[in-house]
């Protein structure tokens, strides 16, 4: 019998390769579904690292890289259509443990045998899940757990035989065959999603399968991050000058602590005032990073040179394109003025979800963002971005471990291109203006109602169109202002925030009281998806 976990390091074959990532590693094979991201995240709150990769992957390419298991996603095609993405069946052989999800279950019983049926009776939401008597009970996937329990399934078709060789370890009122193993092999398979939170114990599942079948070590924790991000820093840019893109928000700012950890007096941090920053941010930047880390920090006002770029402008992505080329020029400019001309490097806040969201193999690119989209290709300088394989969550960790305060760590996220991209229309200084005196409105009274952590985000839009309105017994014809409030874990997905009414009715009142040029606000209530978090 083969054993299910790879071999030690340096045991042989399946030890992990030398990285800069020296703890162990898990691939989840993305088949096309924002799943594939929660999946990654969920293993790395297990302490594990994971990275995504494509699913067209050679088994090759991702076998080179010593895998201590790998994961398939769920995703949005049937098995039966022709050509649904499918996998190098090389990898079923390879030794390395798989956990197939959903999609990626289906997948595992087709290839290797198994049956996939279309029942015409699919399941949405969720379910409850009955453990076989001695193998669901004994498998290392469901330890601990009760004989019935709920989870939460998304399938139209339904596995009603396994390969031979696997024992079904679990099953629904639909379907027959919710998950099934051949332990030999290192090989399992769940129907539902363990991934997300109304699965009970999925989490305890996903840790079971990495501690007892892959054998992982949690060592991913910040310390390690932080580690690994200074040493990776240390041995890009070596003695040379680097610049960084430093904002108001809380990615700059950690990315901005990283360097600065790793290279001290080398880092020349520059915030490029755009004129579409949220109230207040330029003196909060200026008092953290100066006063408070003594950091070399160049403060640039440039509102002019983009309110200018941005003339006329309303299509989104050519907003965006204006402001990251105007972004570059001005940095370029402040290298050589403040004695900087040699520097090669530029550091940027780039996350995970931004190199994933920015285009991936089987989703459309659904818009460019400012550290991945936007920048052109003539710079001059070499990206740093030390925070490029960490999600949202692990960014806040770091930066409450490097010591920044609390009121930037726990800053909600902006977009790099500022208001301009909540301003849905050309954008004008009275427009920036209207919007961000009503956006300070919205969170000062999240925060008052004790909501700030509890959303991902909550922040105004304005529409350019004009409403009428009945002001002082006149008429009015004004703006509309659009409260956007969403709860999410990661941003890949994201529901509508529930507000409490009176908060509402606060908000409405002191925008159209406090902010003139406004006559009415509206409340946003799309998920995400089909909606995405920001307006552009």
């Amino acid at each position: 019998m083969v054993s299910p976990a790879p071999a030690p390091a340096g045991a042989g074959p399946l030890s992990p390769a030398p990285s800069p990532h020296p703890e162990d590693l898990v691939l989840v094979v993305d088949f096309g579904a924002q799943y594939a991201q929660l999946i990654a995240r969920r293993v790395r709150e297990a302490h594990v690292y994971s990275e995504i990769v494509p699913r067209d992957t050679p088994a090759k390419e991702m076998l080179a890289r010593r895998p201590r298991g790998i994961i398939l996603s769920g995703g949005p095609a049937s098995v039966h259509v022709p050509g649904a993405p499918g996998l190098d069946p090389a990898l079923w052989s390879a030794g390395v443990p798989v956990l197939g999800i959903c999609y990626g279950a289906q997948l595992l019983a087709r290839d290797l045998g198994g049956v996939v049926a279309r029942t015409g009776q699919a399941e949405y939401g969720r379910t409850s899940l009955s453990l076989a008597s001695g193998t669901g009970l004994g498998s290392p996937l469901f330890s601990g757990w009760p004989e019935r329990g709920d989870v939460w399934m998304s399938h139209f078709d339904a596995v009603v035989e396994p390969p031979a060789g696997f024992a079904v370890t679990a099953s629904t009122p639909s379907s027959p065959v919710a998950a099934f193993e051949d332990p030999g092999r290192g090989l399992y398979a769940v129907q539902f999603h363990p991934e997300v939170a109304h699965t009970d114990r999925g989490q305890d599942l996903l840790k079971a399968w990495l501690r007892d079948v892959c054998r992982c070590r949690p060592s991913w924790t910040r310390t390690s991050i932080i580690e690994s991000a200074v040493e990776a820093i240390r041995a890009q840019v070596g003695g040379e000058a680097v610049l960084c893109a430093l904002s108001g928000g809380v990615d700059s700012a950690v990315a901005a602590a990283l360097v600065h950890k790793a290279v001290g007096s080398q880092l020349t941090c520059v915030f490029v005032d755009t004129g579409l920053m949220r109230e207040g941010e330029g003196e909060q930047v200026e008092e953290t990073f100066r006063r408070q880390f003594g950091l070399d920090l160049v403060h640039a006002k440039a509102a002019d040179r983009f309110f200018s770029v941005l003339e006329g402008v309303s299509d989104p992505e050519a907003k965006r394109r204006a402001i990251g080329e105007t972004f570059i020029r001005v940095f370029e400019e402040v290298a050589r003025a403040s004695g900087r001309s040699g520097a090669r490097f530029l550091v940027q806040g780039t996350l995970y979800p931004d190199v994933i969201e920015s285009g991936t193999a089987d989703a459309a690119r659904i818009k460019s963002h400012h550290n991945v989209g936007g920048l052109p290709a003539e710079m001059g300088l070499e990206l740093v971005e030390p925070l490029r394989l960490l999600f949202k969550d692990e960014v806040r960790a770091v930066g409450e471990e490097l010591g920044l305060p609390e009121e930037i760590v726990w800053r909600q996220p902006f977009p790099g291109p500022g208001l301009a991209v909540r301003i849905v229309g050309t954008v004008t200084r009275e427009r920036v203006e209207i919007l961000r005196a009503a956006d300070a409105i919205v969170v000062e009274e999240v925060q008052r109602a004790g909501l700030h952590r509890q959303l991902w985000q909550a922040f105004a839009v304005l529409p350019v169109v004009r409403t009428v309105g009945v002001m002082g017994d006149e008429r009015t014809y004004a703006y509309p202002i659009v409260i956007r409030a969403v709860s999410s874990d990661d941003a890949m997905t994201a529901d509508w925030a529930r507000l409490p009414y009176d908060l509402v009715e606060r908000l409405s009142r002191r925008i159209i009281n406090e902010v003139p040029g406004v006559n009415r606000v509206a409340l946003d209530v799309t998920s995400k998806p089909p909606g995405t978090i920001e307006w552009e």
